[in-house]
């Protein structure tokens, strides 16, 4: 399916699986209009008010091809329109080009994906799709930090999370680990707007250890000895209990048979939004706390309930 795994041999046979998505929320191509617009089909949860005038990259088999998500003027609108809530249906991508050499380039199908950059604001780390390419490079740097584990460690980068966990669920049935643990970004409403139990969590309180989201219940046994590791290296870390939305986590917890779960979400701002924001600080606790929970692991931890 498009999923890449790395495996650090360890002393025994038993396996723990590290899973962080390499895909980001995107869009099909559904269809080229007569005047060389292009509609879309969203892949992953869009909401469309944010799509209004950004830039976009088509991906077609001759190379990628730029153009822009239209936005009309606001004083050519009526009031409906001002207020209405648009639709990813309703979005039109104008490539600049005319519809004669539009359709000779693009075909349904073709993937199209937002175009922006990733800047440090301050102190937080800023643009698309950290969900979750910032779990992947904490990953990453994890596995470069351990040298000899006494368990094997799977490092997958999985495909098609925001489609339905899709790669993951297939992987684990590939993998068929003793353990897993999935990476993955969470919802931090610490913003104006929202009360304290609103939250989620909060940037800069430190790696968030999962308990539960709309697809998983994490085994409590693994989520208690992630907190016991960040206690004991003096890792920042927080609780996550997310109300809606899913991850990897829940693809391997019973892809082939019950599997014993946990997982770590670094908390982010504004997420499915060109700027999605978190604060390094607390990408740093979550390569630290995984480097610490994967080093300790024995495979004598008994996760059964």
């Amino acid at each position: 399916m498009g999923n890449v795994v790395g495996t650090l041999e360890g002393d025994s046979e038993y396996t723990v699986a590290v899973a962080a998505h390499m895909d980001e929320i995107g869009f099909m191509v559904r269809h080229v209009t007569d005047d060389g617009f292009l509609q879309l089909d969203a892949l992953g949860g869009w909401d469309a008010r944010v799509l209004k005038a950004q830039r976009v990259t088509v991906h077609t088999k001759g190379g990628d091809v730029d153009g822009v998500i239209g936005s009309v003027p606001p004083h050519t609108l009526d009031e409906a329109d001002l207020e209405g809530h648009p639709d990813v249906e309703d979005v039109h991508v104008d490539l600049g080009l005319p519809a004669e050499a539009v359709e000779e380039r693009v075909s349904p199908g073709d993937l199209v994906t937002m175009e922006q950059s990733t800047e440090l604001v301050g102190e937080h780390v800023t643009g698309k799709a950290l969900d979750d390419r910032v779990c992947v490079f904490a990953m990453l740097e994890a596995a470069r930090r351990i040298d000899d584990p006494e368990v094997t460690i799977q490092f997958a980068a999985t495909v098609q999370e925001e489609v339905g966990l899709r790669g993951a669920r297939a992987l684990g049935v590939d993998l068929n680990p003793d353990l897993a643990v999935a990476l993955d970004v969470t919802v931090a409403n610490d913003v104006p707007g929202f009360g304290p139990g609103d939250h989620v969590t909060e940037l800069g309180d430190g790696a968030a250890i999962k308990l539960k989201d709309s697809s998983v219940i994490t085994n409590p046994k693994v989520h208690r000895r992630l907190r016991s590791v960040a206690e004991d290296r003096g890792t920042d870390h927080q609780t996550e209990v997310l109300p809606a939305g899913g991850t990897d986590t829940a693809a391997f917890q019973n892809a082939f048979g019950a599997t014993p779960v946990g997982a770590l979400s670094v908390p982010t701002r504004y997420l499915h939004t060109v700027t999605e924001s978190a604060h390094h600080e607390d990408v740093a606790a979550t390569i630290d706390l995984l480097t610490g929970f994967l080093e300790t692991e024995t495979g004598d931890y008994d996760y059964r309930l």
